[in-house]
């Protein structure tokens, strides 16, 4: 048994099953230390290879290529189903997250918005539908608004087809880096010191991290909080916008 999680609850599917089982160190203190002391231990490697130190007893090994998703023809999004603007290429702006402190809060985003040059594409699921229409409302027809409209590997299909990508600490972030995208991955309470930032080991140069640095309040979590504990938000309210656009224009 190949344990990724290395929790209670698959301890005890391990114990349960009673076969041999190979795990990794999640570093648990060494995040723990990071998010309440601001004492970073973490060794620089990416979670991508701490996993595979799992499977290392079986012989596998990285073969450097990076990540893989794999989306059957049948589950494209044809470009000619967009609107006419947005099929010579568009900015796709992933603009959802698992928690509130990792997104960019409704006017930033369209404040970045409004920085970015040509058609944009929105995605998300069917809980980031009222900041969608919120940005697409100030921004106008250059905006196109596909969140809820389709199912994850339509939305991975568009962030796909897009020319760059902005997205969180998400797993669009990853799915753009599966694609080798030109990324600008924008970080809020979470910190890329965790090892999950973009992973694009044959082109690091495609993906360029946006961070609030010199926080003394970062990280305040290795997941993420429903509002800012401090009440402020300054690792996104501060976020340089016209760099992180600039970039994704690169």
């Amino acid at each position: 048994m190949i344990d990724l999680h290395h929790n209670l609850r698959t301890s005890r599917i391990k114990r349960a099953i009673g076969v041999p089982a190979h795990s990794f160190n999640k570093l648990n203190i060494e995040k723990w230390l990071l998010v309440n002391f601001k004492m970073d231990r973490m060794p620089p490697i990416h979670i991508v290879d701490r996993y595979m130190t799992a499977v290392a007893h079986l012989g596998v090994k990285n073969d450097g290529q990076g990540l893989d998703l794999f989306i059957p023809p049948e589950r494209e999004v044809p470009l000619p189903s967009l609107p006419e603007a947005h099929r010579n290429g568009y900015t796709a702006i992933a603009i959802g997250a698992a928690h509130f402190t990792k997104r960019l809060p409704e006017h930033r985003l369209i404040e970045l918005t409004n920085l970015l040059k040509g058609p944009v594409v929105l995605i998300g699921g069917k809980e980031d539908s009222a900041v969608a229409h919120a940005i697409s409302s100030a921004i106008g027809g250059r905006v196109f608004d596909a969140t809820g409209k389709y199912d994850l590997l339509g939305s991975a299909s568009l962030i796909k087809q897009a020319r760059s990508v902005i997205a969180h600490d998400s797993g669009a972030m990853h799915i753009a880096s599966a694609f080798k995208r030109p990324l600008v991955s924008v970080w809020g309470n979470t910190v890329p010191q965790f090892g999950m930032g973009p992973y694009i080991p044959t082109d690091p140069a495609q993906a360029h991290l946006a961070e609030v640095k010199g926080l003394p309040c970062r990280p305040c979590s290795k997941i993420g909080h429903d509002q800012c504990p401090k009440g402020h938000f300054r690792c996104m309210e501060k976020q340089d916008l016209k760099m992180i656009a600039n970039l994704a224009a690169q």
